[in-house]
């Protein structure tokens, strides 16, 4: 295994760089009759992209899809789906400096380790911006979803010690910081500003929940659905953790308080669980939330080693985001959505009855 494929039936495979020609995934497994919707592909690439507010990057890219393969006439064939996305604002020349010295809290000591190269335009593969490519399979998936009846919704809990309070899902695309508490994006904002003209940055907490759901989604022992959503969740390279319902809260509580009595009609009195019991879905609401780490891109002068190990300093210049937070959030519910996409079909196969 690559490590750059996902995914079972449903399976995407991701490829291209920051500062490469283009990036792109190839959806294999993606079932023929699916509605191609062009105008949410772009709505969904558009959330992610770099240069929508003050609290991103200033790299202005239009992430314009182009569909290469699998479509016609706007609806799935069931042969592989590919999709582009290109590079047309790169600015290698940003990364000169940085060819023989590692930046910290980047993974360029981790990638020269492995492979005795990196590419140091910006991260190459371990770039942020290789989401945009599952940005637009995670739209693909949503649509396929769509027939389910399910429900994504990623939004900012909390961002540089600022917590939301209150939650009105319609405020969440209507501010820079995707908060559903309009007073609180507003100090959010502060906090990201006053992070940014200190040549530092913030980082946050990102809570999603789906509905829709059915009861027995998942697979038993290595492949649960908790599990793979984790996975997809620790594959984002600012994500430093997750939880599940009530999370790290359950080693304050007594079983008594943490397990969720049943009622008539398999309905569930709470949801401690947070829609996952033994790595199956329960056909309550999924709710997870995830750690975002600071960018670790900042202005400030930081020790480091180079290639030889000797100790140098390093100030990071260039174009980045003084909060990864708001734009994570559309690439949080991408990969749950390919997760949910790749369960739809392997709960198919769970009995010889199942439509």
């Amino acid at each position: 295994m690559s490590g750059n494929s996902f995914g079972n039936i449903f399976r995407i495979t991701t490829f291209g760089e920051s500062h490469g020609e283009a990036l792109g995934v190839v959806i294999d497994g993606m079932p023929s009759g699916v509605k191609i919707d062009r105008e949410f592909l772009a709505f969904e690439m558009s959330r992610r992209r770099p240069g929508q507010s003050q609290l991103t990057t200033s790299r202005s890219e239009a992430d314009a899809v182009e569909i290469l393969s699998g479509v016609l006439d706007d609806v799935s064939t069931g042969t592989p789906l590919a999709m582009v996305i290109r590079n047309t604002s790169q600015r290698s020349k940003d990364y000169r400096d940085l060819e023989n010295i590692f930046r910290p809290g980047h993974a360029d000591f981790g990638f020269f380790s492995k492979y005795g190269i990196r590419d140091v335009r910006g991260g190459g593969r371990s770039s942020g911006r290789e989401t945009c490519a599952r940005v637009a399979a995670g739209a693909v998936a949503k649509m396929m979803l769509a027939s389910y009846g399910i429900k994504i919704c990623a939004y900012a809990k909390e961002i540089g010690g600022i917590k939301a309070e209150t939650f009105d899902i319609d405020e969440i695309e209507k501010n820079p910081a995707r908060s559903p508490d309009p007073i609180a994006a507003e100090k959010m904002m502060e906090s990201v500003a006053l992070a940014r003209a200190e040549n530092d940055s913030v980082g946050g907490r990102v809570n999603c929940f789906i509905d829709g759901v059915p009861a027995g989604w998942g697979e038993p022992v290595f492949d649960k659905l908790d599990a793979r959503l984790a996975a997809a969740m620790l594959s984002l390279g600012s994500v430093k953790g997750i939880e599940f319902g009530e999370g790290f809260a359950v080693t304050q509580m007594k079983g008594s308080e943490n397990n969720d009595p049943m009622r008539a009609g398999k309905k569930f009195a709470s949801n401690h669980a947070g829609g996952i019991l033994g790595g199956i879905s329960t056909g309550e609401r999924i709710e997870f939330s995830i750690a975002v780490k600071p960018t670790p891109s900042i202005a400030q002068k930081q020790n480091t080693v180079d290639k030889n190990g000797e100790e140098q300093e390093i100030v990071i210049t260039g174009r980045h985001d003084p909060c990864i937070v708001p734009r994570i959030i559309p690439v949080v519910e991408a990969m749950a959505a390919i997760v949910l996409a790749d369960f739809a079909l392997l709960n198919r196969c769970a009995q010889i009855n199942k439509n």
